[in-house]
């Protein structure tokens, strides 16, 4: 498919279209801190509010965090769910995208440096074993 500047428009570029697109209502985008860059573009993942002191704890390293009363946001590379299934009850937001809310959560981590992203496997880890979810690629295969 080409769009109207004649370029070729590929699968992964559609789908990063649509998902762009996201849900009806009011979006508002976490931000990127002063000073900071997001060179690999910025997506997030939410958990209950009841897991965020637990999971901060449990890696190696945290980048941005936001927090409101319902939710920790944990910002993460763009495309951290490809070929990943993160468990329930966490939500993964496209383009770091907080639906539906009066108010940005508030940033309650900052890392040192220059790179606002939460490595997304130890995040997803920590996650799982907090969940009791076995991670995808540990899961058998059924034919």
């Amino acid at each position: 498919m080409r769009n109207r500047s004649g370029r070729v428009l590929n699968l992964d570029r559609l789908v990063r279209l649509q998902r762009g697109l996201g849900p009806p209502g009011t979006l508002r985008r976490l931000p990127v801190p002063d000073g900071m860059t997001a060179p690999l573009g910025c997506d997030a993942v939410a958990v209950p509010a009841r897991f965020g002191p637990l999971l901060i704890t449990r890696l190696p390293r945290v980048g941005c965090v936001y927090a409101d009363e319902a939710h920790w946001w944990w910002l993460v590379p763009s495309d951290s769910d490809y070929a990943l299934e993160w468990p329930a009850p966490a939500r993964y937001a496209t383009g770091a995208v907080v639906p539906d809310t009066p108010d940005l959560p508030g940033l309650i981590h900052r890392p040192e440096g220059t790179l606002p992203y939460t490595p997304p496997i130890p995040l997803y880890l920590a996650l799982c074993r907090l969940t009791g979810t076995t991670p995808a690629w540990s899961r058998p295969v059924s034919a």
